[in-house]
């Protein structure tokens, strides 16, 4: 049985419904946001809102908080052209400004797609 499976008490994710993915994978982090690993471990040194843990087998996961965060970094590196100090700083205002209520609901809206993607990705295979 993997580890997908007995998270899904024993059932293929395409079995049931999930409900939330509580953590994602380097490699699922890396699939998603479409960067190499090392750029995801040098990003979660200079940005210290993105706190990765380890599974029982030593990988290091992501929360569905920390992948928001790191989406939005991406966005504000690649395609707004800030520094990462100047996105680390547009980070923290976000995070603590007005904006809250309207980020908030674009995370949950975010979340949902990450969910409905790794289903049909499973659904898939």
């Amino acid at each position: 049985m993997t580890a997908r499976q007995q998270k899904n008490g024993g059932k293929k994710a395409g079995g049931k419904k999930l409900k939330s993915m509580a953590v994602y994978t380097m490699a699922h982090a890396s699939d998603l946001l479409k960067v190499k690993p090392h750029v995801i471990r040098y990003w979660e040194t200079e940005i210290p809102l993105v706190r990765s843990s380890k599974d029982n087998y030593g990988r290091r996961v992501y929360s569905s908080r920390d992948m928001q965060i790191l989406f939005r970094l991406k966005h504000l590196l690649y395609e707004r052209r800030f520094t990462l100090e100047g996105a680390r700083e547009e980070l923290y205002r976000e995070l603590s400004g007005e904006s809250q209520d309207i980020r908030s609901r674009l995370a949950i809206l975010r979340s949902e797609l990450l969910e409905l993607y790794f289903f049909l990705k499973e659904r898939k295979n």
